[in-house]
């Protein structure tokens, strides 16, 4: 049987296999930049690829946030995540035309259909335009001044409500690719207390046991779960602190004997993406998560996540 490293780098899947190359490998810049011109050519990029419509959007080009989770909004968070970039003259049009129709007069992003921002499109959208390679623009800018000014007195962010919640898991995972020599004292100080909320909460005890937080789901949309809150918390250089060991024993319990990670769940709200709950609300705009890969199989993006995760706390 191949070793869980040998798997994430076959060809068939060249996304995860220049995400490996890079964050878990240390490759040579050649055969990084190899490896990242092969994306597009098989796999998953590809796939993406083929879906985007003449104008670059996907679906529909009126909307760009709906049908969740297959338009041009939830296309472009996956690409981010599979290590695209502006490079790429296709993904910079499609980027750059989500961006300047999210932007708010506020500073932050929304759909085009809000006058004012909302947390989750803030977060994931600076998150995704700093992965695409636009950390020196004025709009993505202003999104990080929008999270500094809109988190709440206890340290995290909310969408609504009067305190910060752990499941608005998407400044600090902005926060987390944001390079630190653009960070203002008001970010660092931000991002401080951010990192000790989730410090206090062990990244899971919020009230009552949460079930869905425990299980690792890929893409992320805006759903949170313990991988999400170890990914963020080790690239902002927290894994030393003994306050996440619960989380990080829980991380490597989940872990196979062959060195890989199931995906627990496409959606971490259920678990069988080809069955909607009872409770899933249907009308036109609500349709199944996008999905990568397989519910309860040995997941690429679960693994790879999780090496890197571990791969920084042994550091």
């Amino acid at each position: 049987m191949k070793s869980a490293m040998e798997w994430l780098t076959e060809e068939s899947q060249h996304a995860v296999r220049y995400l490996a190359m890079r964050d878990l490998l240390g490759g040579s810049p050649g055969d990084l930049k190899a490896s990242r011109e092969a994306v597009t050519t098989r796999g998953w990029v590809r796939d993406i690829l083929l879906k985007r419509l003449p104008g670059g959007f996907w679906v529909d080009g009126e909307n760009l946030y709906r049908p969740k989770y297959h338009s041009t909004n939830w296309m472009l968070l996956i690409l981010s995540d599979l290590g695209v970039t502006r490079e790429l003259p296709w993904l910079a049009e499609s980027a750059e035309m989500w961006r300047d129709r999210f932007a708010r007069p506020d500073g932050g992003f929304d759909t085009g259909n809000s006058k004012t921002s909302e947390l989750c499109l803030t977060g994931n959208t600076a998150r995704a335009l700093v992965k695409f390679g636009y950390a020196d623009d004025r709009l993505v800018r202003r999104a990080f001044e929008w999270l500094v000014r809109n988190q709440k007195p206890n340290g995290g962010w909310h969408c609504w409500g009067r305190n910060g919640v752990i499941d608005g898991w998407e400044g600090m995972s902005a926060f987390s690719v944001y390079p630190r020599q653009k960070w203002t004292r008001s970010m660092k100080a931000a991002v401080d207390r951010g990192c000790e909320f989730y410090l206090e909460r062990g990244l899971l005890r919020q009230g009552a046991r949460y079930d869905p937080w425990y299980r690792l789901h890929f893409p992320y949309h805006y759903y949170y779960d313990v991988l999400v809150g170890l990914e963020f918390m080790t690239a902002l250089g927290r894994g030393d602190d003994p306050r996440l060991a619960p989380a990080l024993e829980l991380l490597r319990k989940k872990r196979r004997r062959d060195g890989r990670w199931l995906m627990d769940a496409v959606h971490p709200d259920y678990l069988n993406a080809g069955r909607l709950p009872d409770w899933f609300p249907k009308y036109k705009h609500r349709l199944a998560p996008f999905s990568l890969e397989l519910a309860g199989r040995p997941s690429k993006m679960i693994t790879l996540r999780a090496m890197a995760v571990l791969g920084r706390i042994d550091s």
